[in-house]
């Protein structure tokens, strides 16, 4: 039998760690360990995971380095596609390390999280990092999450936006700007952004309808109240549950009654029909009168929707 492992061989380690604590190289290099990168490798019974993956980055470094980028955002679960690679942020330069896959950045000083067990970068700095590799609307799609489920403040990312240089600050300026609270969907932030991009008049979000005792009865994910307009996301692909099915239908059809026009777009209409959406809802909004409305969209949409730009 083997000594006391001197590691967990369900979390990746240094192959030369188990070499070094005396185990026969034909156990380290057997089938029984999975290779995650080079030198980095982790019991074969362990399923493969993004969080595996940034783990295996990061076992190649010294403590205090900590995921960033594309890495953190895996971790801290946001709900954006980032390109493949890890990227890790250590304090001292000559802690650098070139390893194949992994990115490493130098940032000392840097305020650190801990989530699932792992060392991240903080949101505010996230979301500057997120500017070096997304696109505007994607990174309005991060700003939004941020505030609605981690409870971070729109001046808290203005302020970190404000302090970053390059490139990467110039996106993440403009893209703050964007950000707001109470968005429920990273569809309802793609959905809005395609819409202001348009040029037309930003919609509130989440509006909160009341009775006369104060309790919402209502609530509307993008909205003109002045015009009685509404326009909401519909994620189901199919009807999973005719009980709320049947209540949606219902609530539409107040809404109706009290002279509110409701708008409902789905995925399609984001991805593969942004110039439908952007007609429909511009249409709706002209018959009502909005004021400040222009005389026809804008096509700044375009750029930010490719799918769309392709086939136009």
């Amino acid at each position: 039998m083997h000594r006391k492992r001197p590691y967990n061989p369900r979390e990746p380690f240094p192959r030369f760690r188990a070499l070094r604590a005396g185990y026969p190289r034909s156990y380290v290099d057997s089938p029984a360990f999975r290779r995650l990168l080079h030198g980095i490798i982790v019991s074969a019974e362990v399923p493969d995971s993004a969080l595996l993956r940034v783990k295996a980055a990061l076992a190649c470094y010294f403590d205090d380095a900590f995921a960033s980028h594309a890495s953190a955002a895996r971790v801290w679960k946001v709900p954006v596609s980032t390109r493949p690679g890890e990227h890790v942020t250590v304090s001292h330069d000559v802690h650098r390390l070139r390893r194949r896959g992994v990115t490493t950045h130098h940032r000392p000083g840097a305020d650190v999280a801990v989530v699932q067990g792992v060392r991240v970068s903080v949101l505010t700095d996230l979301f500057v990092e997120l500017a070096e590799e997304l696109a505007l609307v994607e990174l309005v799609v991060a700003g939004d999450w941020m505030v609605r489920r981690q409870g971070v403040r729109i001046s808290q990312l203005k302020r970190a936006a404000k302090l970053a240089g390059g490139r990467a600050g110039v996106l993440a300026r403009q893209a703050a700007r964007w950000v707001r609270a109470r968005v429920d969907s990273p569809m309802e932030s793609r959905l809005r952004m395609l819409i202001v991009l348009a040029g037309l008049p930003e919609p509130v979000v989440n509006l909160s309808i009341r009775d006369e005792d104060g309790m919402e009865i209502r609530r509307y994910d993008l909205s003109w109240p002045d015009v009685r307009v509404v326009v909401e996301y519909d994620g189901r692909h199919h009807v999973e549950r005719i009980e709320q099915w049947e209540s949606d239908l219902e609530r539409r059809e107040a809404i109706d009654d009290d002279d509110w026009r409701i708008l409902v777009v789905v995925a399609a209409g984001v991805y593969k029909r942004p110039q439908e959406t952007v007609d429909r809802v511009f249409r709706v909004l002209f018959a009502r009168g909005l004021p400040g409305l222009p005389d026809r969209p804008s096509d700044e949409w375009r750029p930010h929707f490719p799918g769309q730009a392709a086939a136009a």
